[in-house]
């Protein structure tokens, strides 16, 4: 039937000139990297004693949290298994898979090295992010921006550790590691000083990045974000300090969905930013009133930010990760979840006749525009999709059995 419907959708998507074949060629090449901290709701295994911090809080206790390396590649294999397509896989620093008592500025590629033989096996990519928060020397608020000499080298350091790790995963692995640093550094209340901090975050990381890797390996990004629980009047790494450092400093801007205020539209910000960077992270979240890192689903949001990176051939500058951590439903199918509504976010987007939609805007054709827009929202996209889940040896429409025979087997 899912062939069928797809020989359907090809002719009802050819009458306006679509090539829907060209369109799935086109989505089997986006990566999505999926993030370790759904596993485990943001515990990870180096410090498992240590509370969860810098503004992140996680809700609910759906069983079967993983709780060691070994159980959450188990349910990262199970989740791919149900994504067509071949990702990537983001984790923290936080998720070292060693026996060793080590800290976060003593990290080494070694401490990754069964992360990289695992995603050698699965044939996936890995990213990582320095993990600066719920750590005895982030309580203070503050890390790359610590007025304390001590503790902000220590952030230092871990940062560079980091990025060490970062081309570490890229020459073994093949592909580029995006190593992503963001800090949870603010005030609660109103600051005398707002200069000072930000002075010294542009000094930190101007130590990190002074050490030099081959591009060909690591790509690195800066996140800003707009506030944070115990940040709330200010946020030293605000969304203009990193949009200005990016651009000094030839890194790339992290665009989270979840880090502006409710009302601003990310998607509107994609090609403001692409103009002065040469590529773009993007942390593909759902807020809800704010940045509450709900499960990604198919909403307008989403759809904008798809349209928004097609239309204009943004995808080859952009890497997109999944960036959210929701313990009230099953782990996996909350990555299944999202990383399928961003590909039918993207399908849908590259199911558009672009260049006839532009040709109406040239003209100020805005009733052919608006109008075909519309009726583009009821085409077949679904069954495109479907077909697309098929020719790559994945469940259309039963995956969440697979992930609840998988549940059953697990004793945790």
């Amino acid at each position: 039937m899912i062939h069928e419907h797809y020989a359907l959708a090809k002719k009802i998507y050819a009458k306006i000139g679509v090539d829907t074949d060209a369109a799935l060629a086109k989505l089997k090449k986006v990566k999505i990297s999926l993030q370790c901290w759904q596993g485990d709701d943001v515990e990870g295994f180096l410090f498992k004693e240590n509370a969860l911090s810098g503004g992140i809080q996680v809700t609910g206790n759906y069983p079967g949290k993983a709780r060691n390396a070994e159980e959450l590649r188990s349910d990262f294999e199970m989740a791919l298994s149900l994504i067509p397509g071949k990702h990537k896989v983001n984790l923290h620093a936080i998720y070292a898979d060693t026996d060793e008592k080590v800290d976060l500025d003593e990290l080494e590629p070694r401490h990754f090295s069964s992360w990289v033989e695992w995603a050698k096996t699965q044939g996936v990519g890995l990213d990582f992010n320095p993990t600066c928060f719920s750590h005895e020397k982030a309580e203070s608020g503050f890390t790359l921006s610590s007025a304390d000499t001590k503790i902000r080298d220590f952030w230092i350091r871990h940062c560079r550790a980091s990025r060490k790790i970062g081309a570490y995963f890229g020459k073994e692995l093949g592909q580029k590691a995006v190593v992503n640093i963001w800090i949870p550094d603010g005030y609660k209340d109103l600051p005398v000083d707002r200069y000072g901090p930000r002075a010294r975050l542009k000094e930190a990381l101007d130590i990190i990045y002074s050490d030099k890797y081959d591009d060909e390996y690591i790509f690195d990004a800066i996140e800003p974000k707009l506030f944070g629980i115990g940040a709330e009047a200010y946020t030293v790494g605000s969304s203009e300090f990193y949009f200005g450092y990016a651009v000094e400093n030839g890194k790339a801007l992290c665009l989270d969905t979840g880090h502006f205020h409710p009302t601003e539209s990310v998607a509107d910000k994609i090609s403001a930013v692409l103009l002065y960077t040469k590529e773009l992270l993007l942390h593909i979240s759902r807020p809800m009133r704010w940045d509450s890192d709900h499960v990604v689903i198919f909403d307008d949001e989403l759809g904008a930010l798809a349209s928004e990176l097609v239309r204009n051939s943004f995808l080859e500058r952009t890497h997109i990760g999944l960036d959210f951590f929701d313990a009230s439903i099953n782990r996996i199918a909350a990555w299944v979840i999202g990383a399928r509504s961003v590909q039918k976010a993207l399908l849908r987007a590259f199911l558009e006749p672009i260049e006839l939609l532009k040709e109406y805007e040239a003209k100020g054709d805005y009733t052919s525009r608006l109008a075909l827009m519309e009726e583009l929202k009821n085409y077949p996209h679904g069954a495109v999709y479907d077909y697309f889940c098929v020719t790559e040896g994945v469940s259309a429409k039963d995956w969440l059995d697979k992930v609840r025979n998988y549940e059953k087997t697990l004793k945790r």
